[in-house]
């Protein structure tokens, strides 16, 4: 069986030479409402995912914060993705659920006239045969809100509280931090190239101080946020600063993200989501635009597992 799409990362351009990332097409939601349509039950759904991508990767995390291995199954495509997109390629790569060898066949048996690209992250619903969401943010919500119940040990993560500022830092960090690294690595003009990259620094520059007062972005704990902006920076010194050509500083050059993402890295649960060797050979092999020799980048020295020493950062 082929893949039914062929649409690719790279040509998502727009004329002006700047990349313009596909909207999300399933956006449905599972609720704990006694008349949802997809109400949270332990068994019912279930995740496909990518190691290697970071808008997959927050759910792997999500999921394994609030204790969601039982009720939430998962499953991972082979990191190496061509024009057939993801695939289901044996050994660890395997679709329990429906047997796919394409994640493809997931949105055709959803919507047999979608032609866009094929993402992950995958919430798909066993019971009804289809996908609920391929957005990776309302996944990543829906794990800690609406599955919270069915959850062995949840964590906030969207306190009530904070809402308003979360969704407003949400915001600006998918616009000039996750999303931005993509902007530069596929922009086609150099004028769209510099400016993405100049505003991608500015934030970062502007979060590392924000992270100088405060152990975590509002505070002593972890948040939403910080998981969304870690899975860019787990990946920023061995793909983006190279292959994307991010390239006007690292993210070791840091006085205070750098021990931040250390301090990310190393919370319980949350290491081993990251594979560095998928994340590795994703880029640099998936990418002949950009790498057409396909060699990969050596692994940079710097190590997260060093001690980030950060646990009194912004006690008083």
């Amino acid at each position: 069986m082929t893949s039914p799409s062929t649409f690719a990362l790279g040509r998502e351009s727009g004329d002006d030479g700047s990349f313009r990332r596909q909207e999300s097409q399933f956006r449905r939601w599972v609720s704990d409402e006694p008349d949802a349509e997809f109400p949270a039950q332990a068994g019912r759904y279930h995740l496909y995912v990518a190691r290697a991508c970071p808008w997959a990767h927050r759910t792997i995390i999500a999921r394994r914060l609030m204790g969601l291995d039982d009720a939430i199954g998962l499953s991972f495509v082979d990191p190496i993705r061509d024009d057939s997109g993801w695939t289901f390629s044996g050994g660890e790569y395997v679709d329990p659920v429906n047997g796919f060898s394409f994640l493809s066949e997931a949105y055709a048996a959803t919507d047999s006239a979608y032609e866009a690209r094929v993402t992950v992250p995958v919430l798909w619903d066993k019971q009804t045969g289809t996908i609920v969401s391929n957005e990776s943010a309302d996944i990543l919500r829906m794990l800690s809100t609406a599955f919270a119940p069915l959850a062995a040990h949840p964590v906030e993560l969207y306190p009530s509280s904070l809402r308003r500022e979360i969704d407003e830092l949400n915001d600006r960090i998918y616009e000039n931090v996750n999303n931005a690294v993509y902007k530069a690595g596929f922009s086609r003009r150099q004028e769209v190239y510099e400016a993405e990259v100049r505003g991608l620094f500015a934030m970062l520059d502007e979060l590392d101080g924000r992270v100088s007062g405060s152990r975590f972005l509002f505070g002593p704990a972890p948040l939403e946020t910080d998981w969304r902006l870690f899975t860019t920076l787990v990946r920023f010194d061995a793909v983006y600063q190279i292959h994307f050509k991010c390239s006007l500083r690292k993210l070791v050059e840091y006085e205070h993200l750098w021990p931040y993402a250390r301090d990310l890295y190393q919370w319980p649960g949350v290491a081993e989501t990251v594979s560095f060797d998928e994340i590795r050979r994703h880029y640099y092999l998936t990418h002949p635009m950009i790498n057409p020799s396909g060699l990969v980048a050596m692994a940079p020295a710097a190590s997260f597992d060093e001690p980030p020493g950060r646990e009194s950062v912004g006690r008083r």
